[in-house]
């Protein structure tokens, strides 16, 4: 019953394109609207509606039409981190690092697609046949994956990575447990000291929030340019240029690449590039960038390890179309690359920063690295992962420019 009488009562304010007429939709007035069309369909049909059914459609209708319906609770519950929505029956959300089946639904595969299309509306993405998957961000920041039939068998499947608003500082990461005390305080030195930096982790990892974190600590009279496929990192600064890539048509036609808006930024006065994931060909680019004095260089990487992020690397530039001999990769990543920042997350649903390795140079035609933090998982008791951070006693070569550049740190940090 209550669904039919939502499907009526949502097709009826659909035709009062009155309510819609302005730019923004009064809520009290809206939910006057529908307490009046269930009363008069109830007189009209002489039905009786409970007044907890009532409040439960009116509730869900303006939700629906104001906001992201089903989602909205999930969206404003500061507890979960992620929401996966596979098809309109199957809602799981991510919560203390736990994945669990909600008690969230959606009516049917097209009140999904109804909030998909709502998601897509302010941007200029879209999805269909010809083009079954998507990225965006919502205005928070936070990150959405849809992909629908016929690619996806379960109906409309979206994945959205929330954006963390309780992360502001550095000293929110460590009271998370993310990474220690000295390790905070240098990696704030590092960005103040404009090393090359690359984020590296799997997905969901938490890379992303801690690259976002740690560019607060850039000097706002800097320039800041940022690139991404789909733009969600969120600067305090006010210096900021923020770059967004482009889909092809249908045709194929108008993509603009990653690569494009690298090179493109290069003529833009940067004086700090932040790129939002290295995927392809522009690893090649970024390291020349870098080269070429293009200090203080940030990007997130997905690699398991910091040795696999080195090894991604220079997979992506011998893809990349141009013919360079590996001496030479190795060579060009040693000059211009200086720390790793490893992430993971652990079994028990923490996220932790396992490695800052530093790219020492090159020794016998191999890279060198030395991790100069790290955290040692000791084992697993009652659910929880238990370990200890260790600092490897290791000063990184790279220590004369702190001084260089006037950030304040102690060696002692390093013992």
């Amino acid at each position: 019953m209550s669904k039919e009488l939502k499907d009526r009562i949502r097709k009826t304010i659909r035709e009062q394109s009155h309510i819609f007429s302005g730019e923004k939709i009064d809520e009290n007035h809206l939910r006057h609207v529908i307490r009046r069309i269930i009363e008069e369909l109830s007189l009209k049909e002489h039905f009786k509606i409970e007044e907890a059914v009532s409040e439960k459609i009116t509730e869900e209708l303006v939700n629906e039409f104001l906001g992201l319906g089903p989602l909205k609770a999930l969206l404003e519950d500061k507890d979960i981190t992620e929401i996966m929505v596979n098809g309109p029956r199957k809602v799981y959300i991510e919560k203390d690092g736990k994945k669990i089946l909600s008690e969230v639904s959606f009516e049917n595969n097209q009140h999904l697609m109804y909030i998909i299309q709502k998601i897509l509306a302010p941007t200029r993405r879209h999805v269909d046949e010809m083009t079954p998957f998507t990225d965006v961000s919502l205005p928070d920041g936070s990150r959405v994956n849809i992909i629908i039939p016929p690619l996806s068998l379960h109906g409309p499947v979206m994945t959205i990575r929330k954006f963390l608003k309780e992360f502001g500082s550095v000293e929110d990461l460590a009271a998370k447990d993310t990474l220690s005390g000295n390790m905070a305080d240098f990696l704030v030195a590092a960005i103040k000291a404009k090393l090359n930096i690359i984020f590296s982790g799997a997905t969901g990892s938490g890379k992303t929030t801690t690259l976002n974190i740690l560019s607060s600590y850039i000097s706002p009279d800097e320039r800041i340019i940022t690139i991404e496929d789909t733009a969600e990192l969120k600067l305090n600064q006010e210096h900021v240029v923020t770059l967004e890539a482009k889909c092809g048509n249908i045709e194929g036609r108008g993509e603009i690449t990653i690569r494009n808006l690298f090179r493109n930024s290069l003529r833009m006065r940067p004086e700090r590039i932040i790129l939002g994931e290295i995927r392809s060909s522009e690893a090649l680019d970024m390291l020349q960038a870098m080269c070429s004095g293009h200090d203080g260089s940030l990007a997130v990487l997905h690699a398991s390890s910091p040795q696999d992020a080195i090894s991604r690397i220079e997979t992506m530039i011998l893809i990349s179309g141009v013919h360079i001999p590996m001496w030479a990769i190795k060579k060009q990543i040693a000059s211009s690359l200086n720390l790793i920042v490893q992430q993971e997350q652990l079994v028990d649903g923490s996220r932790k920063i396992t490695h800052i390795t530093e790219v020492r140079g090159l020794q016998n035609e191999e890279l060198v690295l030395q991790d100069l933090f790290s955290y040692e998982i000791e084992g697993v008791q009652d659910g929880k992962v238990k370990g200890a951070w260790k600092n490897h006693g290791v000063v990184p070569l790279f220590f004369n420019r702190f001084k260089k550049k006037g950030v304040e740190l102690s060696e002692e940090i390093f013992n």
